[in-house]
């Protein structure tokens, strides 16, 4: 992904202990700092059937800013159609074309390198073959048909004839792609098994592993950009081993939103791979002016990133937060709102190097007793 230097506020040296940083806002929301947002969808968009409290106004204030909103999800189970009808059900207007799937990045990963009229072994949705159709490659379902790759995705009742007719063929030499490697899904009932767990059957049986389009691999963050034309876009989501990592390998910003399974403790401790560049509640965080608190695109010169171990002390619009070094834990002191004590916690212990659970906890104590 592009990685668009711009001056949107960022780590300025401040008096005080070692290493100290006073972070600031930007000059503007984010919303007119970026030209595309790369929208993950469950915990960020919505939860199941219903919209994350205030989603939709803050992408029509987002969008009315001049931000223009793609939905990339690594669910390769709905259509992109499924997806923007379910999206436009919950007051957030969307078009097919606006949503970029795991099941599409692995068609056109695969479209690269086999010929056009290929046939392909779809283990996986109606919306996956349709990605493959798309793609100009013809979808089977039998080893039988000779196909030159097979491509895996989370479906529903998946049985074991299709996985054993896949397997068959990744055995036999097939390009070997999955659409998403998460391990669970999640469910009402909380996490089940999702593609990551069902990619052990073939594997176990043939010990070959898959490419995988999906996040935190690059090739989905790649279609969604080669899609919309973004020069530089905004990765938003909630989770840091696929969004927020997928957003570092492919050098683009992050904004890590807390609406669904990453805990504050867990953003605070994220490792150098998996640290957002931004730090939201929710999706208002792309209407407000926000300070840099984690490593830009590839890391820029000065950013948190944690290379350089050591005693480190950082201000947030009222809070400082300051560790001292060795086994001390991080301090944290001032007044303000929550999320912005969480964002000088987060920037001091990303800087200080690693720090534990117990370093940290009466920080976050702190902060839970103000949400």
């Amino acid at each position: 992904m592009p990685n668009n230097a711009h001056p949107s506020g960022g780590i300025a040296p401040a008096a005080g202990a070692a290493r100290a940083t006073l972070i600031t806002p930007g000059q503007r929301p984010l919303a007119a700092e970026y030209d595309v947002a790369l929208l993950d969808l469950d915990g960020v968009v919505y939860s199941g059937t219903q919209a994350i409290p205030g989603a939709p106004a803050a992408l029509t204030r987002a969008r009315e800013a001049g931000l223009r909103l793609a939905f990339v999800t690594n669910n390769a189970s709905r259509s992109p159609s499924a997806v923007a009808e379910h999206l436009t059900r919950l007051g957030v207007a969307a078009r097919s074309a606006d949503v970029v799937t795991s099941a599409q990045a692995a068609a056109t990963l695969i479209a690269g390198r086999v010929p056009p009229g290929s046939a392909v072994l779809v283990a996986g949705s109606n919306g996956l073959r349709l990605a493959v159709r798309e793609r100009g490659l013809r979808p089977v379902s039998l080893a039988a048909d000779r196909p030159v790759a097979v491509v895996q995705g989370f479906v529903p009742g998946i049985n074991y004839e299709l996985l054993a007719e896949a397997g068959v063929a990744v055995r036999d030499g097939a390009f070997y792609v999955a659409t998403n490697s998460d391990s669970t899904l999640p469910t009402p009932r909380g996490p089940q098994p999702g593609n990551g767990s069902l990619l052990q059957v073939i594997i176990t049986a043939t010990g070959v592993k898959p490419v995988v389009a999906g996040k935190p691999e690059t090739p989905l963050h790649a279609e969604a950009v080669a899609r919309t034309g973004a020069r530089h876009p905004l990765v938003v989501g909630d989770r840091l081993d696929t969004d927020i990592e997928g957003a570092v390998r492919g050098g683009a910003d992050s904004m890590l939103v807390l609406t669904g399974v990453t805990t504050p403790q867990a953003a605070v401790l994220a490792p150098p791979g998996q640290r957002p560049t931004y730090i939201a509640v929710d999706l208002g965080g792309l209407v407000e002016r926000q300070p840099v608190v984690g490593p830009r695109g590839h890391g820029t010169p000065g950013s948190a990133d944690g290379s350089r171990p050591g005693a480190a002390s950082t201000a947030v619009r009222g809070w400082q937060a300051t560790w001292p070094g060795g086994p001390e834990p991080v301090e944290l002191t001032g007044q303000g709102t929550w999320i912005d004590g969480l964002r000088a916690l987060c920037a001091a212990a990303w800087a200080a190097g690693q720090v534990t659970g117990d370093m940290v906890a009466p920080a976050l104590k702190t902060l839970g007793d103000l949400r």
